[in-house]
């Protein structure tokens, strides 16, 4: 593909289209180097029934999150002492995006990993260059932090997997969102492309899957745009299995059609070591905030929970409603 981040302005190099990024198993499959940057990647792993992949993580840290159906991961990585350790894990994951959150598990880089499902599904693994070799972890659905924030029509969920909580990572930071048809996420618009008080410099990927309807297929929108020094322009129909490259420059809104709910995966990495999100919003739309005081936040939402177990309290969502996803 086209360098993303040198060719500012051309929609074919932010917008990656459904299968045109797919080799093998994956039906998308970009590292670093194909999106023109220096750290964030992701591929999705399309399994059969009784399918399995082996890779290998190299310089990437990367999760294993379902986006449907269930999987075992099997881990092998070097000690200290010289010798390898093997692992399994079973991930319980989820029927869909739309229906659960789902447990994941993070990998560290130069390991070798084989993921196999017995009843086949979609598995997602966002990565990211790392230079620190942390542990493997595994974390269950309970413990996955979902946020509401927006109200009225601007009202989506995020759940956060290596967000705003005590995963250790080096650079990646993963997060999804839910948008119900009609709403507006990923607004106001807003950036992190250089490293200030406010901001810190991460590249992002969003990877969308929209839900269908009775008659078929969905669609959403979204936005991206540069500033005077780096101008770029997005603005195009997306559905599933399609992504967007955000290498600089404002971005959102996203936007659920009416009568179709948006998913989007955020996948971020940036060189700074202190893995903090921090954006600014584009100061012509941040007024939209102060609206938000007057409405409710949309019934329909939380979306998705954990499916096993039920959390035994209802999270404390509305606090981070300033955050733009």
């Amino acid at each position: 593909m086209t360098n993303a981040a040198s060719a500012a302005g051309a929609p074919a190099d932010l917008l990656v289209r459904a299968g045109t990024s797919a080799t093998g198993l994956f039906s998308v499959d970009l590292g670093p180097e194909d999106a023109g940057w220096a750290f964030s990647g992701l591929r999705i792993l399309d399994l059969p029934p009784g399918g399995s992949q082996e890779l290998e993580t190299g310089a990437d840290e990367l999760l294993v999150l379902p986006l449907a159906g269930s999987c075992t991961v099997t881990v092998t990585t070097d000690t200290a002492a010289g010798t390898a350790e093997t692992q399994t894990f079973t991930l319980q994951g989820r029927p869909d995006v739309f229906s659960a959150v789902t447990d994941h598990l993070y990998v560290p880089t130069r390991t070798t990993l084989t993921i196999t499902s017995a009843d086949g599904g979609r598995f997602a693994l966002p990565s990211a260059r790392a230079s620190r070799r942390l542990p493997v972890s595994h974390r269950g659905a309970d413990e996955v932090r979902v946020e509401l924030r927006g109200a009225g029509t601007c009202s989506r969920q995020v759940n956060n997997y290596a967000l705003g909580n005590d995963l250790d990572t080096d650079h990646l930071l993963v997060c999804e969102v839910l948008t119900p048809g009609g709403n507006w996420s990923s607004y106001p618009p807003h950036k992190h492309d250089e490293h200030t008080d406010d901001e810190r410099e991460l590249e992002e990927i969003y990877y969308f899957e929209v839900a269908s309807g009775p008659a078929g297929p969905g669609f959403g929108f979204h936005r991206t745009y540069g500033t005077a020094d780096r101008p770029l322009e997005l603005t195009e129909e997306v559905r599933t299995g399609d992504v967007v490259l955000t290498p600089h420059g404002y971005h959102g809104p996203s936007m659920a059609a009416p009568g179709y709910d948006l998913y989007y995966l955020n996948v971020m990495a940036g060189p700074a070591p202190d893995q903090e999100w921090l954006m600014t919003d584009d100061p012509a739309h941040h007024w939209i905030r102060a609206t938000w005081a007057d409405q409710q936040i949309d019934p329909r939402l939380p979306m998705t929970k954990a499916p096993v177990p039920e959390p035994t309290a209802e999270p404390a969502l509305p606090a981070e409603q300033e955050e733009p996803s």
